[in-house]
């Protein structure tokens, strides 16, 4: 049992910290992205933007798998900021995913000329609800209620 739960202790420790990391990639991506779309975007821009999305959502999976796959301690009930925490991971978790996949086919219409179209359109909505509900996870287990 003291395995387990000292396996448990490493994993979720270091999914906090790669979770934090992972903020850095993040928020370069968002910052690149207006040189990805709009009147100023530049294909330089759009590789850029693509390149630092995927390294966020690569991160980003590394950094949930450490939680996914931490030992369960059976018995222990979930309480607080950590059922917060979870009850969020609901909303980034899936939007990662969906993310880089919009992103794609956005990247593809603009690469063939065209004009952004179809379900590509949702790739900025999508990213910014999972990148506030990404902010509000941290947020979550950093403030103490």
């Amino acid at each position: 049992d003291q395995a387990r739960l000292d396996r448990r202790s490493h994993m979720l420790r270091t999914h906090q910290r790669l979770g934090l990391i992972t903020t850095a990639p993040l928020l370069a991506t968002l910052i690149v992205s207006n040189q990805a779309a709009g009147r100023h975007s530049t294909a330089s821009g759009r590789e850029l933007h693509a390149t630092l999305g995927g390294i966020t959502a690569g991160m980003y999976l590394t950094t949930a798998g450490f939680a996914v796959f931490a030992p369960k301690i059976p018995g222990t009930p979930v309480r607080g900021p950590i059922r917060v925490h979870r009850a969020l991971a609901w909303i980034h978790g899936p939007g990662m995913i969906l993310t880089p996949i919009l992103g794609a086919l956005a990247y593809g219409q603009v690469s063939r000329g065209e004009r952004v179209h179809g379900i590509a359109q949702a790739h900025s909505a999508v990213a910014a609800v999972t990148g506030v509900a990404y902010g509000l996870a941290i947020l979550s287990v950093s403030i103490k209620f």
